[in-house]
């Protein structure tokens, strides 16, 4: 069969008869213009980053922070890397692994502390201007994870340590060094792994470099090799350890219902560093001859046990149910027993500082 087209002219219309594969190949053409415009549009908004994406512009540089290493790797996007020492979380603080990305970049920040800090530390003011006394110094990248940034410091001395409240210090002036390096957007990854080793740190000349590796395919260090000592060295005489403080039960534990005080209780090795600090606390109440200074001092350890709990609850994510989780009750008791852990010394700190009391000499 044979399709036809009208031309209109002057002498009036004309019918002509087209053959069918004329009428083919002119719907194929239009079908494939249509496939093309439909392509076109697909890939254009392909090409729209999507809200929340970590991934930073093609070619752009990327951050990996190193916990056990404590240092910060920034990667450059002709692929050189600078590594930079940083402060991580202090013990018993938990610190977001993964990956993120900066969210917003602050120039002269106003610090404004939390409300798990200011119950920490009631003294704290509810903002910090900029200045010499802000703790997150002239410039901060704020991340995906709450209330975590990479920031400066006012305390340098901090640096390399374990001494923030959840945030990665820098010194002044390597993170003015990474905040102009970077932009909104630039992905920024957390592994607990070592990385020193694998990341050069300095960078090296376009004729002899070879493809920076993935973060991804970066292999945790193996421990270096312990040194054999010769046998004629004579090594020194080992400490003498002091032994763990007795445990004291919790007598609370029978009826006692909090989410907190309930896991300690039903974890023996939790029961066992909360029952070490209670026996220090006992030993040290026993021992205060002057009642009222006994009754003052079992006052004061029991708010910073109550503060204690209200804190390491929060930090911890122990909540009602928590129980039922596995993977999640894994991680609080793991949490759980560093900031336990930490609480023995801070007890002992805290019967050294009431000690100090014009009253509370008594037996040895």
């Amino acid at each position: 069969m044979h399709g036809s087209t009208t031309i209109r002219g002057e002498g009036g219309r004309r019918v002509i008869p087209l053959p069918k594969t004329a009428v083919a190949a002119v719907v194929a053409r239009c079908l494939f213009w249509g496939l093309l415009v439909i392509a076109g549009a697909a890939g254009a908004g392909a090409a729209q980053p999507m809200a929340g994406s970590v991934e930073g512009a093609p070619g752009g540089p990327s951050i990996t922070i190193s916990l056990a290493d404590r240092r910060l790797y920034l990667t450059d996007p002709n692929g050189s890397t600078r590594g930079f020492p940083i402060a991580v979380g202090r013990p018993g603080v938990p610190i977001p692994v993964g990956v993120s990305s900066i969210l917003r970049k602050r120039r002269d920040p106003t610090w404004r502390p939390t409300a798990h800090q200011r119950r920490e530390k009631p003294s704290l003011p509810r903002a910090v201007p900029p200045g010499p006394n802000n703790p997150l110094g002239k410039f901060a990248l704020d991340l995906g994870w709450t209330a975590i940034a990479i920031h400066g410091t006012n305390e340098p001395e901090s640096i390399g340590k374990q001494a923030s409240g959840g945030c990665f210090r820098m010194l002044p002036a390597d993170i003015e060094a990474v905040f102009a390096a970077t932009e909104i957007g630039t992905p920024v990854r957390v592994v607990r792994e070592r990385l020193a080793e694998a990341v050069p740190e300095r960078p090296v000349p376009v004729a002899v470099r070879s493809p920076a590796p993935a973060f991804a395919s970066l292999q945790p260090v193996p421990p270096a090799p312990v040194a054999r000592v010769p046998t004629s060295v004579v090594a020194p005489p080992e400490p003498v350890l002091q032994p763990p403080p007795t445990p004291v039960a919790d007598p609370r534990c029978a009826t006692v219902t909090a989410p907190l005080r309930r896991m300690i209780c039903d974890v023996p090795a939790l029961a066992l560093l909360d029952g070490r600090a209670r026996g220090v606390q006992e030993r040290f109440l026993a021992a205060v001859d002057d009642p009222a200074a006994r009754a003052a001092a079992s006052y004061e350890l029991i708010q910073d046990e109550r503060r204690f709990h209200e804190r390491i609850a929060a930090l911890c994510w122990i909540r009602s149910g928590t129980e039922g989780e596995p993977a999640v009750a894994a991680a609080a008791q793991s949490c759980l027993t560093t900031a336990l852990d930490r609480r023995l010394k801070d007890v002992a700190e805290r019967i050294a500082d009431l000690r100090g009391g014009a009253r509370l000499a008594g037996r040895p």
